[in-house]
């Protein structure tokens, strides 16, 4: 049997004023040291110990099946050890795996720049609309750790999927060369962009205005990119492929455009794909954001988020479970924000997200926790709201009286109004006024409810843990009900509210604990990097 070590390494602290130490990205073959993107970071971090395995760098990059290969761009070190940095391909052209490496013959894989994975095959599956798939897959094994320059990010275009399925003790991670060497403490953020999936699943707020909302031929634009990629079409189980166990640290820089990237952002993307198990940290922009299509996510950790936490729009249905959502102190917006599709809020298919079982902690002095716009249809099933902040920031806006009062309607893809159930809300001021709302009317609809507490009184430990009085709440049983994208067997009965109770390990492992947030003893450092020795 193989034995697996993995070391994790403290990362570097944020009331330091002494230095990290050297980094460098040696030339291959020259001996020589030629340092690239090396930023003075403010503040600058406390050196970190080195780790008890270090890694040592490849002597080379693997092979990968497209014929482009892995360009060497010599080492890269920090307090984990040495790394072959090995960049990724402009564009995969043919199907190919990023192999997972040992600390004896470490590698980081260089995103630099946009890299996209096949070439658009366009609305259609079926080459009517003129273009074909190319069916590129691009394979990540568990344990890589991939590593973007400052505006670089990785998208996968409409007719190629992704495969990146970590594992909970062995998490894909994808972050920023600072964090590999070592030069981040837990404020860094905006250092890369960020991950992209586009599919063909229906979208609104369409680019053409003669285009149908909803059908083949609307289609949107990737916000934040410098040559944006196309989503949307008519197939709402298309796939993208899959997303799992993977951290995604540090992302959100700002493009030419002066548009940032999320750590993850989908357009359009269908049923088929699946995501679970899913961390964004100290993002510069959202955590998430969602436009159109359909997307399931089951496990779900968005820590440090400058904008909003997770963020939806343009007819998207959208189904979360076991969600933890946590701002750092004085950073962030709103945890939740919902929109329809801008002003064409009748537009078809309308948004739909459900979350259950999940905590929200704001800590940034704001205008509220969670805010619902455009008409926007939502559902809150065993969900705890908390407010840390010093301002009494509200727990939930909900604007246009529809939301509150319009009644499900088919023909509309009108699903009702604003729904929760078995949802605590731990704010000074539960519920305040929107755009042609009132408190007292978000109150009446959150009353209508069963087992809601707007006034419950936060024992959580360990900020996501629940306590007596978050496990007082009986759980609304979601298992069986019919999601958003008219699947019955998404979500399941946790038996609780909240997104864990105590002894739950759902979330240790695959995440990374930082000052904002630890999840346990099985998860290391966001400032550091796990070495594994076989």
């Amino acid at each position: 049997m193989k034995k697996i070590q993995q070391t994790l390494i403290l990362g570097c602290s944020l009331l330091a004023l002494a230095g990290c130490g050297a980094d460098e990205i040696a030339s291959p073959g020259t001996g020589g040291n030629v340092i690239i993107n090396n930023p003075a970071p403010t503040p600058t971090p406390t050196p970190t110990p080195p780790a008890t395995t270090q890694a040592v760098a490849a002597a080379d990059c693997p092979f990968i099946s497209d014929p482009q290969g892995l360009t060497n761009r010599g080492t890269i070190s920090g307090p984990t050890g040495s790394y072959r940095l090995c960049q990724l391909p402009a564009r995969f052209n043919r199907s190919s795996q990023l192999q997972f490496t040992p600390a004896s013959a470490a590698v980081i894989y260089l995103i630099d720049g946009q890299v996209d994975v096949g070439t658009d095959g366009g609305p259609a599956a079926d080459a009517s609309d003129g273009l074909s798939d190319t069916n590129v897959v691009l394979t990540i094994q568990p344990g890589v750790i991939l590593a973007g320059l400052d505006a670089s990010y990785l998208n996968v275009n409409r007719g190629n999927e992704i495969r990146a399925n970590g594992t909970a003790s062995r998490p894909i991670i994808f972050t920023s060369t600072q964090n590999v060497r070592g030069e981040n403490d837990d404020t860094s953020s905006g250092q890369w962009g960020g991950l992209i999936l586009n599919g063909r699943a229906p979208v609104t707020d369409c680019l053409s205005n003669t285009a149908t909302p909803g059908s083949v031929n609307c289609e949107r634009e990737v916000e934040g990119t410098t040559t944006p990629p196309r989503y949307g079409g008519n197939d709402p189980a298309d796939s993208s492929g899959s997303v799992s166990f993977v951290q995604l640290r540090y992302s959100g820089s700002v493009l030419a455009n002066g548009d940032e990237l999320q750590s993850l952002t989908t357009g359009g993307v269908g049923s088929g794909t699946t995501f679970n198990n899913i961390m964004s940290f100290n993002s510069s922009d959202d955590g998430v954001e969602f436009f159109g299509g359909r997307v399931n996510v089951k496990g779900l950790v968005v820590v440090g988020a400058e904008d909003d936490s997770i963020d939806t729009d343009t007819g998207v249905k959208a189904s979360l479970q076991y969600v933890v959502a946590v701002q750092r102190a004085g950073a962030g917006d709103t945890i939740i924000e919902a929109d329809s599709s801008n002003t064409l809020e009748e537009n078809t298919p309308r948004q739909n997200t459900w979350i259950s079982n999940a905590t929200f902690i704001q800590r940034r002095n704001g205008d509220q926790v969670i805010r619902i716009r455009g008409k926007a249809d939502y559902s809150l099933f065993n969900t705890i709201v908390v407010d840390g902040s010093s301002n009494g920031t509200a727990c939930v806006r909900v604007d246009g009286i529809d939301a509150l009062t319009r009644a499900a309607n088919a023909g509309l893809d009108e699903a009702g109004p604003v729904r929760f159930e078995s949802v605590g809300l731990s704010c000074a001021t539960p519920f305040r006024s929107g755009s042609g709302t009132t408190a007292d009317q978000v109150q009446t609809q959150f009353g209508t409810g069963s087992n809601n507490n707007a006034n419950l009184a936060s024992t959580l430990t360990m900020t996501y843990i629940n306590g007596a009085n978050e496990n007082g709440i009986p759980f609304f049983n979601v298992s069986g009900l019919t999601n958003p994208a008219g699947q019955a067997s998404f979500f399941e009965n946790a038996g609780f509210v909240g997104a864990a109770r105590a002894g739950d390990t759902r979330f240790q492992g695959w995440t990374c604990d930082s000052a904002t947030i630890a999840f346990g003893s099985n998860s290391g450092a966001c400032t550091s990097l796990p070495v594994y020795t076989s």
